[in-house]
């Protein structure tokens, strides 16, 4: 939306024209969506305790987590004003994978708000109910494919690039449809299950999320693409301004979800952030990368399909409870410690993403 306006006045005074840089866009959205957090969080949390919208606690979770219960939840509402905002006032709004994004955060931002309200305000435990949770994430996400599919432009756009090999890629055709919307639908529900201690989410979300930045950067960009031997997508750059916001945001978020958390994300930010990752990697390309870098978020969900598929097999636990980050816990490991190795192991993981922009 800005950018129209700095467009105009760059007609009358060239300094403006700094404002046309992408990178310039990217560092304004993600202090954009800083400042709103900044701004929101402290009435939000206000409002949330005074509705007494608090957090649930598993009574066969780790008893530590019973100094938690009452904790404002639905926090997620803050990353998803602060990344809407900044994402139109910074994005150009003519370019198709902009609202493909947003469309595909927004609505899973609404399937986890109806999650929460439920669960919250309703008092009904079990929310929505797994087959309509999936029911609705899985219109989102195929109405999401289907648009990426039928606006590819060239065979690149359709295929599974391979890291680390040079000009090795899988021609998907409209099997392309499939993997957008697995990896949609699988990382909004791995962000979701990872989302378990203060901070845990959050922080492995913006490291991601600032990689595929970097990504949307040089993958939209001709001379960079050329260089480096990845598939140039025209228009894919854009979307580095949405993921510096959804930096920002979940920065600005971290500074109340910290631990001790004075507010959790709930569903409505889990699941939208997760999704949000999801595609973003599918228009930039790089779906096996986010499957590296996000690791945390794939050992999580494995770790729960590992533990359900023990138990119903033979009887027994392969961990001592799921998601993996419970396990430690139960093991002894103080949350703190958990957090911050968690966030280190996604530091590594994302370093090794992004060599793979070399390492050919």
């Amino acid at each position: 939306m800005l950018l129209y306006l700095t467009e105009y006045l760059a007609q009358f005074e060239s300094s403006f024209n700094v404002f046309n840089y992408l990178t310039m866009r990217a560092i304004l959205g993600a202090l954009t969506a800083l400042i709103i957090c900044f701004m929101v969080g402290p009435k939000m949390i206000k409002s949330l305790i005074a509705n007494q919208i608090g957090q649930p606690i598993r009574e066969d979770g780790p008893k530590t987590h019973l100094l938690k219960a009452g904790t404002p939840t639905m926090g997620g509402a803050l990353i998803l004003t602060a990344i809407s905002i900044a994402t139109l006032l910074w994005a150009d709004l003519e370019n198709h994978y902009v609202w493909i994004v947003l469309f595909v955060t927004l609505s899973f931002g609404v399937i986890g708000y109806i999650d929460d309200y439920k669960k919250l305000i309703m008092q009904d435990p079990a929310g929505i109910s797994a087959k309509q949770k999936l029911f609705w994430q899985s219109s989102v996400a195929l109405i999401a494919a289907i648009a990426l599919y039928v606006t590819a432009t060239d065979e690149a756009q359709t295929s599974l690039l391979i890291p680390y090999f040079k000009d090795l890629s899988i021609p998907l055709g409209m099997f392309q449809v499939v993997v957008t919307y697995f990896f949609i639908v699988g990382f909004s529900n791995a962000v979701n299950l990872t989302d378990g201690l203060d901070g845990l989410a959050i922080m492995p979300t913006v490291l991601v999320g600032g990689a595929l930045g970097l990504f949307a950067y040089v993958t939209g960009n001709t001379n960079f693409s050329e260089y480096l031997g990845i598939p140039y997508v025209a228009g894919a750059g854009e979307i580095m301004v949405f993921c510096a916001a959804m930096a920002g945001a979940g920065l600005g978020f971290l500074w109340f979800n910290t631990y001790p958390a004075q507010v959790f994300m709930g569903d409505i930010g889990a699941l939208s952030l997760g999704a949000a990752l999801g595609v973003v990697a599918v228009i930039v390309r790089q779906e096996m990368v986010l499957a590296i870098m996000g690791g945390i978020f794939v050992a999580e969900t494995l770790s729960v399909i590992i533990q359900v598929a023990s138990f119903k097999l033979t009887g027994k636990r392969v961990f001592r409870m799921a998601p993996l980050h419970h396990h430690f816990e139960l093991k002894g490991w103080a949350e703190p410690k958990i957090i911050v190795r968690f966030w280190i192991i996604t530091v590594i993981l994302v370093l090794i993403g992004l060599a793979s922009l070399k390492i050919r």
